[in-house]
């Protein structure tokens, strides 16, 4: 039989432990159901920091009207172009 959990064990102070009992008793969770929930959360935050963009609106303003409204190519950018028709047989 698969398991779809895993175990994770940590050595934390006596006064963190308490800590953590304490929270837990507080919102009526287990601290096993409270330290899960906010190590999730941690996680999340720390992939999502990782990993998202996040603009200004004046910038993504300043995206969206480059997509819609393109600059005409110039000449280094059109020799680029010819280059690349070149290499890749066009």
């Amino acid at each position: 039989m698969l398991s779809t959990t895993a175990r994770l064990e940590a050595r934390i102070s006596t006064d963190l432990h308490a800590l953590l009992r304490r929270a837990a008793e507080l919102q009526g969770r287990s601290v096993t159901d409270f330290v899960t929930e906010v190590l999730r959360k941690e996680a999340r935050q720390v992939v999502d920091d990782a990993t998202l963009l996040r603009i200004s609106p004046e910038d993504q303003a300043r995206f969206v009207d480059a997509l819609l409204n393109p600059p005409v190519p110039n000449a280094a950018l059109q020799r680029a172009f010819v280059r690349r028709d070149q290499l890749v047989g066009k």
